[in-house]
């Protein structure tokens, strides 16, 4: 699909937060007495940057490419996952031009987190940092999100 015309995709992913599990973000392991529950680490923001990524460069969804049904993803790091869908990127003939995501949950507090997961995730996508924004942001006390029941996260990505 080489192609030097910028493509842009959408990613959403959730997962509730339990007991027993640590709680990964960007590939950071982040401080807090909860988790989120899911096949792989479920780092869900990670998770939503990977199917933008691949919705940009037109190549389906996580899903499709690490299905739950499959014990080779079971507890898998999503910081690798990532790494692989960059080379199925590359290997479709675009690259990761920048991306930006919003992670929702009422808490922790994740400020002190952010460079660390602005690191990760452009290394893994053989980026700037600066090209990987991330932000935050509460349910305002509303919804399973502001609850505190789980977290959910969007992001965009842009290939070229």
């Amino acid at each position: 699909m080489t192609t030097s015309v910028p493509r842009t995709g959408v990613g959403w992913d959730s997962h509730r937060l339990a007991e027993g599990r640590r709680l990964v973000l960007g590939g950071v392991t982040v401080e807090h007495p909860l988790g989120l529950v899911g096949f792989s680490d479920a780092d869900v923001l990670t998770h939503a940057l990977i199917d933008a990524l691949l919705g940009a460069a037109g190549l389906g969804d996580i899903g499709q490419h690490f299905p739950d049904t499959d014990e080779r993803w079971r507890d898998a790091d999503s910081i690798e996952l990532l790494r692989r869908v960059r080379g199925m990127l590359g290997a479709a003939g675009v690259a990761p031009v920048n991306v930006d995501a919003t992670l929702l949950c009422e808490a922790p507090r994740l400020r002190p987190y952010r460079d660390r997961m602005r690191s990760r995730l452009a290394a893994a996508l053989r980026i700037s940092p600066a090209a990987v924004n991330v932000k935050f942001t509460t349910g305002e006390g509303m919804g399973w999100v502001g609850r505190g029941e789980g977290m959910a996260a969007v992001a965009i990505a842009t290939v070229a």
